[in-house]
């Protein structure tokens, strides 16, 4: 058997938010008032990731919200997207300061120049040297598609849902992902808010098996011990004797994905579908990994991470 690694082991699934802005860039809240509207969505961690300012506080310690440090940063192109350019915006995560995290409070990062991946990469390089992991922000939004970022190196994680881009119908239900899955990157996916309003506060998250504390959390995302989602809950998601298994939420639909593989559905007229088993074994089928989406009667989607079967 394998089991994907957000359901092994018996930690609580914390719900958090990695992605979000506050009046310390182009938020509409100040990150008080955004860390009162995630705690009592029933959010158990938060990253606050204004642009390019770096964050390492927890504005307000007595609601008990667990503040994972961090920002947006993002290249300045030189030339525009016509003419080559590319926008590459990353989600910076780190541990406390006392932990060995190297930004600053407060510290200010200035857009780096860069046009392309090659040009971007040692910015990557020196955010992973201060002991930050990164992730692909909003590649459609930022018209990026796999070739022109699927060289970076580094990054434990691409967003496959973000909320701001979605209300524009980009990055949503994993638009790029298994195209980079398919060539051998191995690389996880994330729901995200990318909240600069109250709106859209609680619109997608990660649920991560970990203990509720900044380093647990960071080592559990950056090992895909968590799965994603913008409702729908997942219980249980492993291979065993060729066949993927998974148990969730009442579901209208559970689909089973790979790169090279059509896409197989099992649906439910009633909107009560919690179990789905799909069968691997055929040789003209062979699967380098699986994952598995789950969708509701709302349309509401959760993502599972991968199971590399090679």
């Amino acid at each position: 058997m394998i089991r994907q690694q957000a359901f092994i082991g018996k930690n609580q699934m914390l719900k958090g938010g990695l992605h979000c802005h506050t009046t310390r860039s182009d938020g509409a809240l100040s990150p008080e008032q955004i860390m009162n509207v995630y705690k009592d969505l029933g959010y158990d961690f938060l990253a606050i990731t204004d642009h390019r300012k770096y964050n390492l506080t927890n504005y307000a310690p007595e609601i008990g919200l667990t503040i994972i440090p961090g920002m947006e940063y993002n290249n300045a192109p030189r030339r525009s997207i016509a003419d080559g350019g590319r926008c590459f915006h990353t989600l910076c995560l780190g541990p406390l300061k006392e932990n060995g995290n190297g930004f600053e409070q407060d510290q200010e990062c200035i857009p780096c120049p860069a046009d392309n991946q090659e040009e971007y990469q040692p910015y990557l390089y020196e955010i992973h040297e201060k002991n930050n992991i990164t992730v692909v922000n909003h590649p459609v939004y930022s018209k990026i598609p796999p070739s022109y970022f699927e060289k970076l190196r580094g990054n434990f994680a691409m967003e496959i849902y973000n909320a701001d881009s979605a209300l524009h119908n980009m990055d949503t239900d994993a638009q790029y992902w298994d195209e980079i899955l398919g060539k051998g990157i191995k690389i996880y996916g994330i729901a995200s808010d990318d909240a600069h309003s109250i709106h859209l506060c609680g619109s997608g998250w990660v649920m991560v098996n970990s203990e509720n504390n900044v380093d647990s959390i960071l080592k559990a995302l950056f090992k895909g011990a968590f799965y994603s989602s913008c409702g729908p809950e997942i219980y249980d998601f492993y291979v065993k004797d060729n066949v993927a298994v998974i148990d969730c939420s009442p579901a209208s639909k559970i689909r089973l994905h790979s790169d090279k593989h059509v896409t197989r559905i099992h649906h439910s007229e009633d909107n009560n579908l919690t179990h789905a088993e799909f069968e691997l074994n055929t040789v003209e089928e062979s699967y380098d990994y699986v994952r598995i989406s789950v969708v509701d009667a709302n349309e509401k989607i959760a993502w599972t991470n991968p199971i590399f079967l090679k």
